[in-house]
């Protein structure tokens, strides 16, 4: 696992020696989370290293918004683990494998990805489930809009942004659907930093922005070389950064 610094320094933080690093995240107090095979490892910034051993392999992680905790997603679900304490750790039971997991802003919310066409989330406070499904693809991209009141996703033919504002997240209501272009899957998207507002990628490589309240559409990108794979915003708010699978990436300034 390697810091890069923008001025070019690299720096090794952790190693797996022989094996492959499958996962990495940063966390709070200059803490990281990276994972090999079944053992997901925290390093605080003092470099002390901690193990934390899984039946099935580590498949994704991220740090909760608040406070020194991280989530693992694994296969039939999620572990929540706090590192600098000693106890169990929270077990998330659902059936399946879980490929990639994200918590709400507030920390109210955790939501997986899924080896399905699906997500699946947990209310925290009673562990109430959230089904999220109905996608024709696999969904590999997600985003939280500012506040936590949206999260964004790919897997369709549309990016699928799903309500959180209530109190028991999704659940009883429908999703927006941004972006539909009937024959081209979304692939990548980015929420707005301030705004209520998604940025969209497709697997031809154009990238729109949508609003949530009207649904409108700016085309930012046309068609390109491949499927956009990354994106997201600057801190002035004004241009996005995308990378595709073919290898080309760019600036777009909306404001130009």
């Amino acid at each position: 696992v390697f810091a890069v610094k923008a001025g070019g320094k690299v720096s090794e933080l952790a190693s797996a020696g022989k094996k492959w690093v499958t996962s990495v995240t940063a966390g709070p107090q200059g803490a990281i989370a990276y994972a090999s095979g079944k053992t997901a490892f925290v390093r605080f910034a003092d470099g002390k290293i901690k193990e934390f051993a899984h039946p099935r392999s580590v498949e994704g992680l991220v740090f909760s918004p608040k406070g020194m905790r991280f989530g693992v997603a694994r296969y039939n679900g999620a572990t929540l683990h706090f590192p600098a304490a000693e106890g169990k750790p929270v077990e998330l039971e659902w059936a399946g494998a879980h490929t990639g997991i994200t918590f709400s802003p507030d920390g109210a919310f955790l939501v997986t990805t899924m080896q399905e066409n699906a997500l699946h989330g947990w209310k925290l406070a009673d562990g109430k489930h959230m089904r999220m499904s109905g996608y024709p693809g696999k969904v590999k991209s997600l985003s939280w809009s500012v506040k936590g009141k949206w999260l964004a996703s790919s897997g369709a033919p549309a990016a699928i942004v799903w309500p959180f504002q209530a109190k028991d997240g999704p659940m009883g209501k429908a999703p927006l659907e941004l972006g539909t272009r009937g024959n081209t899957m979304v692939t990548c998207v980015a929420c707005h930093p301030s705004q209520d507002v998604v940025a969209i990628g497709y697997e031809d490589g154009m990238v729109i922005a949508a609003r949530f309240a009207d649904a409108k559409e700016v085309l930012l990108r046309r068609p390109g070389k491949g499927a956009i794979t990354a994106m997201m915003w600057d801190k002035e708010e004004r241009r996005i950064v995308f990378g595709s699978a073919a290898g080309d990436c760019g600036v777009i300034d909306i404001t130009a």
